[in-house]
């Protein structure tokens, strides 16, 4: 793979070459009790698998297709339940923020402030959070080619981000579809920051179940390995205990008992290509 300018996180570095980075946790937060569970549980099996851990939950998901859909406990205690996962349990800790307004007290928490990818455009989000001085983790919108994110990467670094990850979620296609395509990898990979692949988005079926977003969980595991042979810096993972009762992204989130499966898979693939 090419050289990228490495990630900073927490204590560790994406993109150095050192390990693989996972991203990983429930689309949202919906109980104290529930996040801890599954961030001790995950720190465990990424620890064992030999990866970087970055636990992920939403305290607000701003883009939910129906306005009757669980959302999230909302910013402040949100915040608090993850400023919990980082001192309890020692996890680097990412989230997604929708507003400038709110990156000062994201910023505050977390380890890496996330802008989701229907936003990945807006100026003033990009910079507010470059700001907080945390990494900065951009996912690609479903809307643009991968060369299109070199505009992005240029408002982040004339903002004065050093620390910047990109992510591939797949692209729209059609009505209610996504599909991902593989050359977007290497391509944004050469924008020269670490490239995260987020298996679980990808598979998504944008408003497929009308007033809710469907999609096929069985399809990550081919597409994760598919691009762990491409070759990328880390992946982004939506688990559950039980996804089938999650609260948001129910049908594209795995459970989280087939993580370590799927972890070895991936280190088995990157060992076979000569990649850390």
């Amino acid at each position: 793979m090419s050289t990228v300018k490495p990630c900073r996180v927490a204590d560790f570095q994406v993109g150095d070459g050192s390990a693989p980075f996972l991203i990983a946790g429930p689309c949202v937060i919906e109980s104290r009790e529930m996040v801890l569970s599954h961030a001790e549980r995950l720190r465990d099996i990424v620890k064992a698998a030999g990866f970087h851990f970055a636990f992920k939950s939403s305290f607000d998901k701003a883009n939910r297709t129906s306005i009757d859909s669980f959302r999230g406990p909302g910013l402040d205690e949100g915040l608090d339940i993850l400023a919990e996962v980082k001192r309890e349990l020692g996890c680097a800790v990412l989230t997604d923020f929708h507003t400038a307004e709110q990156a000062g007290a994201v910023g505050e928490v977390v380890d890496v402030l996330q802008v989701p990818a229907f936003l990945c455009r807006q100026t003033d989000l990009l910079i507010a959070a470059v700001k907080t001085g945390k990494a900065v983790n951009v996912k690609k919108g479903q809307f643009l080619a991968p060369e299109n994110m070199k505009e992005v990467v240029g408002k982040l670094t004339e903002a004065g981000g050093g620390d910047i990850m990109l992510t591939e979620r797949g692209v729209t296609f059609g009505y209610g579809n996504l599909v991902v395509d593989f050359r977007s990898l290497p391509l944004m990979r050469g924008l020269g920051h670490p490239v995260i692949f987020d298996g679980t988005h990808s598979v998504q079926r944008p408003g497929g179940r009308g007033a809710t977003t469907g999609g096929d969980r069985t399809e990550v595991p081919g597409l994760v390995r598919a691009a762990a042979a491409v070759g990328v810096d880390g992946f982004f993972l939506e688990v559950h205990e039980d996804p089938d009762k999650g609260l948001s992204d129910a049908p594209n989130m795995l459970a989280l008992e087939t993580l370590p499966a799927l972890l070895e898979s991936i280190r088995r693939i990157r060992d076979a290509a000569g990649m850390p």
